[in-house]
């Protein structure tokens, strides 16, 4: 039998106590180590007691539960966080997840679903479920500059990885513009919109029902079909699909919008490496050297960045000294040029499938691979700095 998790509760001074109590699971699986009245007090109590999950109970404006979220991740990154608090709409749900938490739940609620919360917490955090299941590398490819060919790289190393025989799922998160329908030739009958307005609970049998299988076996979620469904899929929302899709699959990617919106920064925080790419241009290289410091002052582990180089022969004037020194780094990777790439996309079949013995295609399996590679169970990353 699997020890019980060790959970301490944090009671702010404006909640109701009655409230907190009569939500918390009667549970074996869940020992309360304590539930401490005031949040300084609970942060004594927190260096003291050994404690595996940290419940924080809070009014809906809480700043000194927000001060303690991000005191507690940065003390302990492998330690959840639940936040259990009353209605907000002041834009309190988007701190406490900004602030570090990993999931937030609105009173009064039933205790199966919380105990469901803090198992699931326990889940993303360790890197396995409560059932012992391990959780998969989840890849995001990020390009603050648009147009660098962050679909491109990540349609070509789902198609490798699959190849290798892992089950794999590609989420496509530019909700407004997403492209990975067509650069694989899917027709998105169901998208990550239709999920997100289905409700209820989610599981990786509902989730499955969501995905479009392209014929190499990669299966991918959909971005939404109009621009303006992407309101209606929150970052909860994208923190539970990865969970889900980590648990029940082998490897999961994710092709990202231009920038660090919210829906990026929940990404990264989700997952276990990260490929920036890049074109060779002064623009593209300028916005991935900001890009690569905005990772690193999150705190994202180096050994877990790949820099990658798109069209990396072409003849603009900018050497590879030049691309070291603007970005502060040299390519891991570099994508050289070929007229077959855009033939590949018009075609919806990746280049590494369309044309494999091409030098392009040669690239991207040299950078799939360096995914495939085994690792310690260690593999997992420092979260923000401002989370830990």
């Amino acid at each position: 039998m699997a020890d019980p998790i060790r959970a301490l509760v944090a009671l702010d001074n404006d909640i109701d106590h009655e409230m907190v109590n009569s939500s918390l699971p009667a549970t074996s699986a869940i020992q309360l180590v304590g539930v401490v009245d005031g949040l300084d007090e609970s942060w004594a109590t927190l260096q003291e007691t050994p404690t595996d999950l940290l419940v924080v109970a809070c009014g809906p404006h809480s700043e000194r539960a927000l001060f303690l979220i991000d005191g507690a991740v940065k003390q302990a990154p492998e330690r959840p966080v639940v936040v259990l608090t009353e209605p907000s709409a002041n834009g309190f749900t988007r701190r406490v997840f900004e602030a570090g938490a990993d999931d937030i739940l609105t009173l009064p609620e039933d205790p199966g679903n919380v105990r469901f919360a803090f198992e699931k917490a326990i889940a993303r955090r360790r890197g396995s479920s409560a059932a012992g299941i391990a959780v998969a590398p989840m890849l995001v490819v990020l390009g603050p500059k648009g147009g660098t060919g962050k679909t491109l790289t990540a349609c070509n190393v789902a198609l490798r990885v699959a190849a290798a025989g892992k089950r794999v799922v590609l989420v496509d998160l530019d909700l407004q513009f997403g492209d990975v329908g067509l650069s694989l030739g899917l027709t998105p009958e169901r998208t990550v919109y239709d999920l997100a307005k289905a409700g209820g609970s989610l599981d990786a049998e509902k989730l499955e029902g969501y995905l479009t299988k392209h014929r190499s076996g990669v299966r991918a979620l959909l971005a939404p079909t109009r621009p303006d469904h992407a309101g209606s899929v929150s970052t909860e929302f994208l923190r539970d699909v990865y969970a889900t899709l980590r648990a029940s699959n082998d490897f999961v990617i994710v092709d990202t919008p231009p920038g660090f919106t919210p829906e990026v920064i929940a990404s990264i925080d989700s997952s276990s490496d990260v490929c920036m790419v890049a074109m060779l241009d002064s623009l593209s290289l300028k916005n991935t050297k900001l890009g690569l410091e905005t990772l690193e002052l999150m705190g994202y582990q180096q050994s877990h960045i790949r820099f990658v180089l798109n069209r990396a022969d072409s003849r603009v004037g900018i050497t590879d000294e030049d691309v070291v020194t603007i970005v502060g780094r040299a390519p891991d990777v570099k994508i050289p040029s070929d007229r077959d790439i855009p033939r590949s996309v018009n075609q919806g079949e990746p280049i590494v499938r369309s044309k494999s013995r091409s030098d392009a295609a040669k690239a991207f399996r040299t950078l799939s691979d360096s995914y495939l590679t085994p690792e310690p169970s260690g593999r997992s990353r420092r979260r923000f700095s401002r989370k830990g």
